[in-house]
């Protein structure tokens, strides 16, 4: 993760797997309505084939299997480099493994409903060891990188929180809705830090950008700042960042409410008219004559 790439490429897929989840609890909450709702940390593709319907378990899983690979074993030339950041890194994704190969055997043994707080519990500890291991990282995340990666740390402390709370009540859906707004700002926040910390232009102005080799293959960036003037301005402009980032999730997270609510009825909203046509459609046509009679 020490590159661009390294959190452009986990920012995009926490980003569109938050809004994946973001679509699904919205409109089964909007579809069953709040008595019958309950909160998921998967989503099945219902619409498509059923060879598809664990795709997401099945896509996390890969991912974080090519993710700690990707960490442990150095290209190009194919060996394993045990880096003490690099492992940390690894220990991330093996918490997401553990957490998305367990659901997804417990759901080819249909035993979801069972080992569903397993599997709640399962979700917390990825955010819970995300937290503990950006808090104690080894890598020098000072300055300017040390304020982002705090900053990050707050999210993560929300992620882990909610996750706990929905898995605690899982009838909650601000608990679900908040989860998944904290799953894409990670990956909004990921993508935010490699742009202001990895690319020059971007850097915030009166800071540079230091590549650091200290293994001769992986590059650690560091940003330094010409003065204390320039070093504040900079944390207040990632201040900015994360607030302006977090108004347009919760923008975003609100259109698309709308645009679900407007398609989908409300549930327990019907007239007494609705209903009693609604049974009257499941009832033959001489159990109608007998109730008009009556």
């Amino acid at each position: 993760m020490g590159t661009f790439l390294g959190h452009l490429v986990p920012g995009l897929a926490l980003t569109l797997l938050g809004l994946w989840h973001i679509v699904n609890i919205s409109r089964n909450y909007l579809l069953k309505g709040s008595s019958n709702f309950k909160s998921r940390f998967w989503h099945p593709f219902t619409a498509s084939a059923p060879i598809f319907k664990h795709s997401e378990l099945v896509l996390v899983f890969s991912f974080s299997i090519f993710a700690i690979l990707t960490q442990v074993v150095g290209f190009p030339v194919i060996h394993f480099a045990f880096e003490l950041d690099s492992i940390e890194h690894a220990t991330m994704f093996l918490h997401l493994a553990v957490f998305s190969g367990f659901a997804l055997l417990a759901e080819i043994n249909h035993k979801t409903e069972t080992l569903s707080g397993v599997v709640g519990v399962l979700a917390a500890s990825v955010f819970g060891q995300e937290l503990l291991l950006l808090h104690f990282h080894s890598a020098d995340h000072v300055g300017l990188e040390g304020h982002y990666h705090w900053l990050l740390q707050l999210v993560v402390l929300v992620s882990f929180v909610s996750s706990l709370a929905a898995t605690c009540f899982p009838t909650s859906f601000p608990a679900s809705l908040v989860l998944a707004i904290s799953v894409i700002f990670q990956g909004c926040w990921f993508i935010n830090m490699g742009f202001f910390l990895w690319i020059p232009e971007f850097v915030p102005k009166g800071c540079t950008a230091q590549s650091i080799h200290p293994s001769g293959e992986l590059v650690h960036s560091a940003v330094t700042c010409s003065s204390s003037d320039a070093d504040s301005r900079a944390r207040a402009l990632a201040n900015l960042q994360f607030s302006w980032i977090l108004a347009g999730i919760l923008f975003s997270t609100g259109s698309l409410c709308l645009k679900l609510a407007g398609k989908c009825p409300e549930s327990g909203q019907h007239t007494e008219y609705e209903q009693l046509r609604c049974k009257g459609a499941e009832l033959p046509i001489s159990s109608l004559k007998h109730s008009v009679t009556a």
